[in-house]
């Protein structure tokens, strides 16, 4: 895949997410498959029973216990005494991870580009939602974390994180993810977006991320060219992150088995996450990111 010859690189929150999009993201808030408990109070449900305004469920009177939460209705039916329960309300944690290789960096709309945008749309969601957000950088040059971001005033702060982010080079996933997992706090969400061309491979990296109380979204995001690449002839092809060269003839019949071999790893990929219970999404570069949000991500039960 060619290299985006002149990129463009967003400067500010405005090139990340537009009015029209805040527009539709205000509404949101985060989810997850799973129901956490979080260090600080906030605007999470979770199963810990607690004083909010939300019922839950009854249990018997017991001695001692504060006679303000009987259900007096109950009592006036059975002549009996039951504690009435509430949904406790405690903070998710929403952590995005970002592919700065420069293979990311690839594709027309840029990978790259596209994961900042994402990362950002989400990161809005969980800081108007008061929710605690963190920013992780895979490769690259530039800072590579940011975290303990919460409430609408650290919208800039985020912005200007994923802007400083310069794709060069190549990165261990195995490393990375090691790194990560060490800078998590709480529990929550995580979203990785990646292409997932590891030579490497991604194994090791998703078992490192997987569980300690994150609900992990692998999120792969491949070009238009990846997917159906405008390429014949008699080409030199040069490996963006290592340097590694290859000469191929592209013909009908290569194009064919490249397509078959780029679906199953797609489908090795997906299978992995699945038997992890991790959940999967294959994005191409060029989606909206308002479809990606509002539509893909919510159905998958990232958003609400």
């Amino acid at each position: 895949m060619l290299r985006t010859p002149t990129p463009t690189r967003p400067k500010a929150v405005e090139d990340l997410i537009d009015g029209s999009l805040i527009s539709k993201l205000g509404p949101l808030d985060l989810t997850s498959r799973k129901v956490f408990f979080g260090k600080l109070k906030g605007e999470r449900r979770s199963k810990k029973r607690g004083e909010s305004v939300e019922f839950a469920d009854h249990r018997a009177y017991v001695s001692g216990d504060d006679l303000r939460h009987i259900d007096w209705n109950i009592f006036a039916r059975l002549d009996s005494l039951f504690m009435k329960l509430f949904l406790e309300e405690e903070d998710l944690s929403l952590h995005i991870v970002i592919d700065a290789s420069a293979s990311a960096d690839c594709g027309e709309p840029s990978k790259f580009l596209f994961m900042q945008k994402a990362a950002m749309a989400l990161g809005y969601v969980g800081l108007v939602n008061l929710n605690r957000v963190a920013a992780s950088v895979m490769g690259g040059i530039g800072p590579n974390h940011i975290r303990d971001l919460r409430g609408r005033r650290r919208t800039h702060d985020l912005a200007r994180f994923i802007c400083s982010i310069e794709p060069s080079g190549s990165f261990s996933f195995k490393e990375s993810a090691e790194r990560i997992v060490m800078s998590r706090r709480g529990k929550g969400v995580m979203l990785v977006f990646s292409d997932y061309f590891f030579k490497e491979g991604f194994e090791q990296g998703l078992r490192l991320l997987v569980g300690r109380g994150y609900d992990v979204f692998v999120v792969q995001v491949l070009s238009p060219q990846e997917i159906d690449p405008p390429l014949t002839g008699d080409l030199r092809l040069k490996d963006v992150e290592d340097g590694d060269l290859a000469e191929i003839t592209v013909a009908a019949p290569l194009l064919k088995r490249y397509k078959a071999n780029l679906a199953a790893y797609c489908a090795t990929l997906q299978n992995f996450c699945a038997r992890r219970e991790m959940n999967f999404l294959t994005v191409r570069s060029d989606t909206p990111i308002d479809v990606l949000v509002l539509d893909y991500l919510r159905k998958r039960g990232v958003v609400r």
